[in-house]
């Protein structure tokens, strides 16, 4: 999404602030950056004013920490490591090839919105660097001739998978966030397991959507005919709570959908018909 087309809205700061409470300048960037991707001028403009702070504070706090953007993020995100472990192993010229490929130097986005580019000092796999993580997956002992292969496979899409072969799919059990009732059933199997049975709803119909248990995976099956890039309304079958989360897609910006990884965890996925984007954080302490 480029910057022209973001619009803030002054009421949607006010909500965000409002339940953040005194104090949680954090926080409100926090969520201003979820629901837009980043933080757009117009909107510190909006935060300052909505929280009494001084502009300069509030930039200030936006550009003192490395995990707010003020920029718009590519769909794809492109992290070389360069800590101490990859430098010696030849870090410093995969990064300049990242660059020559993309024409972008680090901290940077494509014109055309497809690719950001950043180095990091170290992404915790020191003995499998050279270390390149492009969308949360890793390429270990990176050399320069493979970045375009890498960039090759971005535009491709990770998710052209082959079942059962595909060491990065695995199955996940999940339950709804609300009643914690299991969400699986194994009377719809996909992929050979039991699938996720959610109800959504959109213009005027509502019913079930299957989804494949494997993360990885974007298997469906519904009786509904689902428009490409419509965004569904959640709910669970057993509770019928709305599954709505805090956070928004960063590639389209459409709700992210929580749900809860027995076990441990929690799982979140594009609401928008089409969309592939997900996350999963097994360290996310449940409500």
């Amino acid at each position: 999404m480029t910057p022209s087309a973001i619009q803030v809205k002054a009421e949607d700061i006010q909500k965000i602030a409002e339940r953040a409470g005194p104090g949680g300048l954090i926080a409100v960037l926090e969520q201003v950056q979820d629901k837009y991707g980043y933080l757009p001028p117009e909107a510190l403009r909006l935060v300052a004013d909505k929280t009494g702070r001084p502009l300069a504070d509030v930039f200030g706090v936006a550009t003192f920490y490395r995990s707010f953007r003020l920029e718009p993020r590519g769909r794809h995100m492109i992290s070389v490591c360069l800590g101490t472990a990859c430098h010696v192993r030849g870090a410093p010229a995969i990064a300049e090839e990242f660059e020559r490929q993309l024409a972008t130097r680090p901290g940077g986005t494509t014109p055309d919105g497809e690719f950001s580019f950043e180095t990091v000092n170290c992404l915790g796999a020191c003995a499998l660097g050279p270390i390149v993580v492009v969308d949360g997956r890793y390429f270990s002992n990176v050399k320069p001739s493979q970045v375009a292969g890498i960039l090759a496979k971005t535009r491709e899409g990770f998710d052209r998978v082959e079942i059962g072969k595909d060491e990065r799919l695995f199955p996940v059990e999940l339950h709804c966030p609300r009643c914690n009732h299991s969400l699986m059933d194994p009377r719809t199997p996909i992929d050979n397991l039991p699938s996720i049975k959610i109800t959504i709803a959109f213009e005027n119909q509502h019913g079930p959507l299957y989804l494949s248990c494997l993360y990885g995976s974007f298997n469906i099956q519904s009786p509904l005919a689902i428009p490409m890039n419509t965004v569904l309304d959640f709910f669970c079958p057993h509770c019928y709570a709305t599954l709505a989360g805090s956070s928004n897609c960063t590639a389209c910006g459409a709700p992210l959908i929580p749900m809860v990884v027995g076990g441990g965890g929690l799982i979140q996925v594009c609401a928008r018909r089409g969309c592939h984007e997900h996350r999963l954080d097994l360290d996310a302490v449940n409500a």
